[in-house]
């Protein structure tokens, strides 16, 4: 079946990157904007603020599914404007949660909120398959890895506009207009970007099927391949690690740490950027000093060691040391994923890399789905958060541990 023709020129390489990464990183702060605004939306909506686990959970388990679906609405729909979906989905997600304070019972609001959660994360599960294909396919061979690497900042910038900009936001209009606001500013982008969208959907095929049958097919091919079903075990874990530090951080240091609004924000900030930092320097150590297996057990140990240390911060700590905790834990916690990527693409059969990848990222998802839970479970208990944070680091060394047979060298993708 032939693509979709289109004469519009194909845009310069910095400029596809450059979209893409704006799509990622918009997309990634309205996901992670609910968890900065939980003080106050739910002391608005009458739920306790450990519930921010619950959101997470269920923003992912619908990102899981959007994300083994990814690849036949690219197929079909364009890569750009699945993204243009992803954005329209984040705002309206968003949109959905602001509605709900008007609602005069908990009874009524909370549904709401969890259509809104769910609306959210069909947008967000797509966004990184439809970014990756866009750049596969427009980026020489000679400069990938560098443009892979920038593009996967995205989720870590996201949170660092989240942490930024959230709190005054709040402060200005409410959780309401926060959400409101960056809802909007989704809808923008969206259209900022159909410029480009005919040059980049060109490969579309409008007739191509979309069959439920083929959500399967990622998850079978990493099971039956052992070194992508240890990867997929591995990210399991520290994707857990990942998303209960972006949700718990800001109303952590708020309750145990003595911390405003403000000053938690802005931890959650650097702990975001030290992510940004680390995924190009992981991937550029993976490339030219540690074996990339061997960089992620080491990257594993250290997101266990500052889980344990972060548990034990108390209203007598510092901020430049809670801050400089949190920056390095970002590097790790955060910053694991490129090189994480880049090994699954190593691993994966020949031209399947694709499926692979989101065969890998649906148990990364799954990951992001328990984890917040229980760590919202084990907040509860007497234990709180030293016990909670010992537990994500229990399950980092069980994830650094099955990385280690993931070593042996796999098929190259084309």
């Amino acid at each position: 079946m032939p693509p979709a023709p289109s004469s519009a020129p194909t845009p310069g390489p910095w400029a596809v990157l450059g979209a893409t990464t704006a799509v990622q990183s918009l997309v990634a702060m309205a996901a992670l904007s609910p968890p900065v605004f939980a003080g106050p939306a739910s002391a608005d909506l009458g739920l306790p603020a450990s519930a921010v686990g619950y959101y997470m959970s269920a923003l992912y388990m619908a990102a899981m599914v959007a994300s083994l679906a990814s690849g036949a609405m690219m197929a079909r729909f364009g890569a750009m404007r699945v993204s243009q979906a992803c954005l329209v989905l984040a705002g309206l997600g968003l949109a959905v949660m602001a509605f709900s304070a008007t609602l005069p019972t908990v009874l009524l609001a909370l549904p709401a909120v969890l259509v809104g959660t769910w609306v959210l994360g069909l947008g967000y599960g797509p966004v990184t398959p439809a970014s990756s294909h866009i750049l596969a396919a427009t980026t020489r061979p000679g400069n990938r890895a560098l443009m892979f690497s920038i593009k996967q900042t995205g989720v870590p910038l996201g949170g660092v506009l989240a942490g930024a900009l959230i709190p005054p936001l709040v402060l200005w209009g409410g959780w309401q207009g926060a959400a409101l606001a960056v809802g909007a500013a989704c809808l923008v982008l969206a259209g900022l970007v159909q410029p480009v969208r005919p040059a980049l959907d060109r490969d579309r095929q409008p007739r191509a099927p979309l069959r439920i049958t083929a959500l399967a097919g990622p998850i079978r091919l990493i099971w039956r391949t052992p070194a992508l079903r240890r990867l997929g075990l591995a990210s399991f874990a520290f994707a857990a690690m990942q998303l209960c530090l972006g949700t718990f951080l800001v109303t952590f240091l708020e309750t145990e740490a003595h911390m405003s609004l403000v000053d938690a924000g802005l931890v959650l900030s650097l702990t975001q950027g030290g992510g940004v930092v680390g995924r190009i320097i992981w991937g550029w150590v993976a490339d030219r000093r540690v074996a990339p297996h061997l960089l992620l057990f080491l990257l594993g140990l250290g997101m266990a060691g500052g889980a344990v240390v972060f548990g034990l911060t108390g209203p007598d700590w510092p901020w430049l040391m809670v801050a400089g905790l949190g920056t390095l834990l970002g590097t790790a916690a955060i910053g694991w994923n490129g090189v994480f990527l880049s090994e699954v693409a190593r691993h994966a059969p020949p031209g399947e890399a694709g499926a692979a990848t989101g065969g890998a990222l649906f148990m990364t998802f799954a990951g992001v789905v328990v984890g917040p839970a229980l760590f919202a479970l084990l907040l509860a208990t007497p234990g709180g958060y030293p016990l909670a944070f010992a537990a994500l680091a229990a399950l980092c060394v069980a994830g650094a541990v099955a990385i280690l047979g993931a070593g042996r060298r796999g098929p190259e993708s084309p």
